[in-house]
């Protein structure tokens, strides 16, 4: 008697009926598992990186290769160099290859003009210069040479809050920035 394809497919029916009555071996393999393969294994290097979620700064391995003709991240995971998690993320971490690979990121500048009702697209350049040009704007009209006779020499005029995913440096340079232009109200993330 004949046995319908799916029976016999079937990984219970194979281990019932063959040699592998434990199902350890070729009753449980299916087409899929027989093609599967690991998923950083098309990725043509890797770079170490940080997780951009909290201020933990758990160790990240990103996995680059070629689709569709250019570089892109094809996985993300934990690195286990990392003295700090040892190669573990969590779920925000593990799933941080949508931040670059998901089909709706932003990858241009958005502007909405005082009282527009839509977003218009504007280049890096420009909207660095608008940003720039605010600043400065703002720190001439707060600025404050003294208070009560006192010489103090700053702007309230705007703050500065970083966030954990700059290291050290970064965070360093962004502090003397703010500072030479006067902000006092300077926090980062990682501190709160």
């Amino acid at each position: 008697m004949e046995r319908p394809g799916w029976l016999v497919n079937w990984p219970v029916y194979r281990q019932l009926t063959g040699a592998d009555r434990l199902g350890r071996g070729f009753a449980v393999r299916s087409p899929h598992t027989e093609h599967a393969a690991p998923r950083t294994e098309a990725a043509a290097r890797v770079v170490s990186s940080v997780c951009p979620y909290c201020a933990v700064g758990c160790g990240q391995k990103v996995y680059v290769g070629m689709v569709g003709g250019r570089e892109a991240v094809t996985q993300i995971e934990g690195d286990p160099d990392s003295p700090v998690s040892r190669g573990r993320l969590c779920p925000k971490g593990a799933a941080s290859k949508q931040l670059v690979t998901h089909s709706g990121r932003q990858d241009k500048v958005l502007y909405r003009r005082p009282f527009a009702a839509s977003w218009e697209s504007l280049d890096l350049a420009t909207a660095m210069d608008m940003i720039a040009d605010r600043v400065l704007a703002t720190r001439a009209a707060t600025w404050e040479e003294s208070v009560d006779g006192k010489r103090v020499a700053r702007t309230l005029g705007f703050a500065s809050l970083g966030g954990a995913t700059l290291d050290n440096e970064e965070n360093y340079l962004i502090n003397k920035l703010w500072t030479a232009l006067g902000a006092i109200q300077i926090e980062n993330q990682a501190r709160i």
